[in-house]
């Protein structure tokens, strides 16, 4: 079994939580009451810290209702947590619509997923294999 450490450094903190059975994010909340004007950004805290398993990863995400609703999504989406980290949950949220949108104590913010992570070695080379595809870009499939 994969378990997920939790320590909350705010008495406001909730645990993260699945909404539902199956579910891949876990909903993280937010620990204060912040006002985000159109085209800003803030850093929302959840008051928690976490240890992942070995070799995993927490990947922050937006919710998709804050997203269609109020246009509210995370600015480096997905966020990386890497398994080392032991800082508190810090969720960068955007405002793309055109009204303040308030954050408040407790709202479910954004979704964490934990990933498995593979490490590998790097090696500098002279060729790298040709294929079909080769340089095709953005763009190269069509519309």
């Amino acid at each position: 079994m994969n378990i997920l450490k939790i320590k909350c450094i705010n008495k406001k903190a909730k645990l993260p939580e699945y909404a539902h059975p199956g579910d891949a994010g876990l909903d993280l909340f937010s620990v204060e009451n912040v006002e985000i004007e159109p085209g800003d950004t803030a850093l929302i805290k959840t008051g928690i810290i976490i240890e992942l398993p070995e070799n995993t990863e927490a990947q922050v995400r937006p919710r998709s209702g804050l997203a269609l609703k109020h246009k509210i999504t995370v600015l480096n989406t997905p966020g990386t947590i890497d398994e080392g980290y032991r800082g508190e949950i810090g969720v960068i949220l955007i405002n793309h619509g055109k009204e303040r949108f308030k954050v408040e104590e407790g709202m479910k913010i954004a979704q964490m997923v934990i990933k498995p992570v593979l490490r590998v070695d790097i090696v500098n080379v002279d060729e790298i294999n040709d294929t079909k595809r080769g340089e095709g870009g953005f763009g190269s499939t069509g519309y």
